[in-house]
């Protein structure tokens, strides 16, 4: 590994295996609403009506094939209760808690972002 002023730079085979494990996440994650799906069901466990008013400006067709994806990657279980009428209730896995660090980490990136085009927009 090369170093510049105390950093270690990656070789060039660990920036094509991140970069390998970055394309995995993404293509997983990949989109405008799956990370706000999964902050608001690791939140509680909700109905779809629920995660709609909570999710501003997300379409019900939108909404439906989200959880659907969410749900083929293990990130929310979709819960039947045999009601009348039926009562499906979508709550996150245990995987899905997995993603903390990084939904942590989006969150004061997001932040820091924001406050740095605000900065530019004052010049």
């Amino acid at each position: 590994m090369k170093t510049i002023e105390d950093e270690t730079l990656p070789t060039k085979e660990e920036c094509a295996g991140s970069l390998k494990n970055i394309l995995d996440a993404l293509y997983v994650l990949n989109g405008k609403w799956k990370m706000a799906l999964i902050l608001s069901l690791v939140q509680s466990p909700k109905r779809f009506g629920e995660i709609q008013k909570e999710i501003k400006g997300i379409s019900p067709k939108v909404l439906a094939k989200e959880l659907k994806d969410l749900e083929l990657n293990d990130f929310i279980k979709r819960n039947v209760f045999p009601t009348t009428p039926v009562s499906i209730i979508y709550e996150a896995t245990d995987y899905s808690r997995t993603l903390k660090s990084v939904i942590r980490e989006l969150s004061i990136w997001g932040e820091q972002h924001r406050e740095k085009i605000k900065e530019s927009m004052r010049k």
